[in-house]
């Protein structure tokens, strides 16, 4: 057996860390994605819905991904999380204030450019950072 057949076609020796997207930055409860659709306030943009509301304990952006199943089947659905996941990863800022969001995606998400899925995704948070932030500020 080839070096290229055992490790799928890759000749790298695992020196490429992969990039993660670990628990703590997402929403993982169900009781917390219903406060967030209930409470909080929403964006609206051509490929998705971005829902948030900001927390009082905690620091940083929680990120959940609805995708439900008029969207298509499992294969589409997974596509479209994975790219928002990673729009997500790339343009999220460590410096964010406690916020969770929740992205619905529309049926357009499967055919759009990722580039636009990422303008889209900056544009939110850019939204979303001005608007907890605004509300941290009347809070104090």
């Amino acid at each position: 057996m080839s070096v290229i057949a055992r490790n799928g076609g890759s000749n790298l020796s695992g020196s490429r860390k992969r990039a993660s997207f670990p628990r703590s930055l997402r929403l993982l409860r169900h009781a917390d994605f219903e406060r967030v659709y209930k409470q909080g306030r929403r964006h609206f943009a051509t490929h998705m819905t971005v829902f948030y509301l900001a927390r009082d304990e905690g620091e940083g952006l929680r990120v959940g991904f609805t995708v439900g199943r008029v969207l298509g089947g499992a294969v589409q659905r997974n596509r479209m999380k994975r790219r928002l996941r990673e729009a997500v990863r790339l343009h999220r800022s460590p410096k964010m204030i406690a916020v969770d969001v929740v992205i619905n995606p529309k049926k357009s998400l499967l055919t759009a450019e990722f580039a636009d899925v990422e303008r889209e995704v900056i544009r939110a948070l850019e939204v979303i950072q001005k608007a907890a932030q605004k509300t941290s500020a009347e809070k104090k």
